[in-house]
């Protein structure tokens, strides 16, 4: 008998040893098309694939706040502008600082962060910021918080239309150097979503499930609802302040306009029409939104149908609420998906 005890013990251990492979395996997939398709992409369709992604990492961050915890939460649009602004002035070259940021100390007018550091310091102020808020807002609960971070939004705007001395107001700060690529998008994208995957599937993903179906409950069984939702809350905010930083240096131009309660729509539309707490979900529906709306670009153009794009997310929202208002995937992963990358959980 003592002879089948390794064997027995060994099995629940090779098991998620053979996940992590086929994790791998599938990142090292992802790089190698992504390789390909840098090399055959245009300029166009290369920051299209880049936007694609920032749209996914975006997604699923919201999925890690709103889906696993069940929190109501509109201010991604806020975390990622106050990472952008961060990211950018800190990066901005030091030649056109003292014309363009004439209010910026002088310790930061005679520096350029490195482009990491930058983005760094962008995440961690988003992150600031957040459980700033986060101690304050996450008391309230369903439509009252989604009143309050929708308040945030206006807030943060407000501070960039005014603060004309370091972000120069309403005309944006336009000249940041392209230092995103394909390559930065992606990798974001797949440490959101190994992070988030890993998150839902422990015990700390458990227990933010559990405050979102019944905080109560959840208490009663010793989960500190408080600083679950808070953890999630400020992780989110982070992964969404990276999100503005690269987007910031892709696109090369930061303005208020670009963070506001347009996006914080398209976001919670991402997250319902691909189910409440469903990272697939979440994905496909970001890749379908934001491939929609720049194919329907050359049509609102043409014609003149300027807001089309947004008619055609807001009637998906509409189909999904009245035929299939769990979403596609509810707040599961598909099965087959689960046996690939956890297959203990499939005994």
């Amino acid at each position: 008998m003592s002879k089948n005890v390794p064997d027995a013990l060994a099995l629940p251990q090779a098991r998620p040893l053979a996940g992590g492979l086929r994790l791998a395996a599938l990142v090292a997939l992802l790089l190698a098309a992504l390789w390909l398709a840098s090399s055959v992409l245009s300029a166009y369709g290369a920051t299209l694939a880049a936007l694609v992604c920032l749209n996914v990492a975006l997604a699923v961050s919201l999925q890690l706040t709103n889906g696993l915890t069940g929190m109501f939460s509109l201010g991604h649009p806020a975390f990622m502008m106050i990472g952008a602004y961060v990211a950018a002035v800190l990066g901005y070259p030091v030649a056109r600082k003292s014309t363009m940021l004439s209010g910026l100390p002088e310790a930061l007018a005679a520096w350029q962060a490195p482009f990491v550091v930058a983005v760094a310091l962008g995440a961690v102020a988003a992150g600031v910021a957040a459980w700033l808020i986060g101690l304050v807002v996450l008391r309230l609960k369903g439509h009252y918080l989604a009143v309050a971070t929708l308040g945030l939004i206006v807030i943060v705007q407000g501070l960039a239309l005014n603060w004309q001395g370091i972000t120069r107001g309403g005309s944006g700060l336009s000249g940041i150097p392209r230092k995103t690529d394909i390559w930065w998008c992606a990798g974001l994208m797949i440490a959101v979503l190994v992070i988030v995957w890993r998150l839902k599937f422990s015990s700390l993903g458990r227990a933010m499930m559990a405050t979102r179906e019944d905080q109560l409950a959840a208490e009663c069984i010793g989960v500190r609802t408080a600083r679950v939702k808070l953890v999630a809350f400020v992780l989110g905010a982070v992964m969404a302040g990276i999100v503005g930083a690269l987007m910031a240096h892709l696109i090369t131009v930061v303005t208020p306009r670009s963070y506001g309660i347009t996006l914080a729509f398209n976001l919670v539309v991402m997250v319902v029409i691909g189910g409440t707490g469903s990272i697939t979900g979440a994905v496909i529906a970001a890749v379908a939104i934001t491939l929609m709306g720049e194919g329907l670009k050359p049509l609102e153009e043409g014609m003149g149908l300027y807001g089309l794009s947004q008619m055609m997310v807001a009637l998906a929202l509409v189909l999904v609420l009245r035929f299939r208002p769990q979403g596609l995937f509810g707040s599961g992963e598909p099965g087959w998906l689960i046996r690939f990358f956890r297959p203990e959980l499939s005994r």
